[in-house]
């Protein structure tokens, strides 16, 4: 599936960047091949437009901030949140053509990213019941792009089939390659649900993180998946520590995706640095990198197009749940030629 050549898919929410690099003024990014540039207004909120002026086509995102709108870096141009020019230096006492604007997208603040939505959302930004529960901290953890589709991480992050084999020596058995099944696995409204118990190895950064000395641990886990790219992975260890895992694969184009992945944990930072908690998982993830950019970006949603096998069903869930979306929507799946 190409995600540059589904139109639904620019009516979900994505979280494009921690709101954080905003204050240093504005910055591209581009979301489904769409190039879009970011700041703050005004008020710190955070708004979205096509990063191109509608004069002479000049990059936006090269220009400055001016009490809460953009202006070009070519002339002087300024455009506030919405898209409507406001100021052109050159001509100070004539009234702006309205034809003077450019493209603004639905832009919010949330979790301490800036989410953006290219067309009217068909959906919510997720509400993750940690977020509201004083005993839970924000750590955000990695902010990286990687040369894989959303879909094929997503798939992988469902997928027990391959602990054993990719993470053999940080997370999986080290003997046994057949994967514990999955509990409850079921469709939800916005995606999937499955519950499971993951043995892992305790290695040295984990123990720093968890704060547990056995070998193995068993941790319980309940997994949601959100339509198309996002996920939460709640986990809960021996001791009561739940360390909760949200992801998402923002489409920057067919092949290369922003990773956003942040934590909620039931500790503070006294009792575990962010540090320590964001170590443990990084030889982990920098192996599923590996891998998933070793794949071809282009899965397809048609199941005869691959192989599969009982680990497989999650990701055949989401399949059929995209090649649903799209139905729906008078759509069919895209891929290359």
């Amino acid at each position: 599936m190409l995600a540059t050549s589904q139109p639904i898919l620019r009516r979900f929410w994505y979280p494009l960047m921690p709101l954080v690099e905003l204050e240093q003024g504005p910055q591209a990014f581009t979301l489904l091949g769409e190039p879009l540039v970011l700041w703050l207004d005004a008020q710190g909120n955070p708004a979205a437009t096509l990063d191109r002026c509608c004069h002479r086509q000049a990059k936006l995102s090269t220009g400055k901030v001016i009490e809460g709108c953009i202006r070009c870096p070519y002339h002087g141009w300024e455009f506030d949140p919405q898209g409507a020019c406001v100021r052109v230096p050159q001509h100070p006492d004539r009234p702006i053509p309205s034809s003077y604007r450019i493209t603004a997208f639905a832009c919010r603040a949330h979790y301490g990213y800036a989410w953006v939505c290219l067309e009217e959302p068909l959906d919510t930004i997720p509400e993750f019941p940690e977020a509201n529960d004083p005993h839970f901290r924000l750590i955000p953890a990695f902010y990286e792009t990687w040369n894989c589709s959303g879909l094929r991480l997503m798939e992988n992050a469902f997928d027990h089939g391959h602990h054993h084999f990719v993470h053999n020596q940080n997370l999986g058995d080290k003997h046994n390659p057949i994967p514990i099944p999955y509990n409850q696995l079921r469709e939800t409204e916005r995606g999937i649900y499955f519950q499971s118990i993951l043995y892992t190895y305790n290695n040295p950064r984990l123990q720093k993180s968890v704060h547990l000395e056995q070998e193995t641990l068993e941790v319980q886990r309940e997994v949601e998946w959100y339509l198309p790219f996002g996920m939460r992975s709640r986990m809960e260890f021996p001791n009561g520590l739940v360390h909760t895992v949200v992801m998402y694969a923002t489409p920057i184009s067919d092949s290369s995706s922003q990773i956003v992945r942040f934590y909620f944990r039931n500790d503070a930072e006294a009792d575990t640095p962010a540090t320590d908690a964001i170590a443990f998982e990084r030889p982990v993830l920098n192996e599923d990198k590996a891998i998933l950019e070793a794949t071809d970006y282009d899965a397809p949603l048609d199941l005869s197009k691959e192989q599969h096998m009982d680990t497989d069903k999650p990701g055949i869930m989401m399949r059929h749940k995209l090649s649903a979306l799209l139905k729906s929507h008078g759509e069919v799946e895209s891929c290359r030629a």
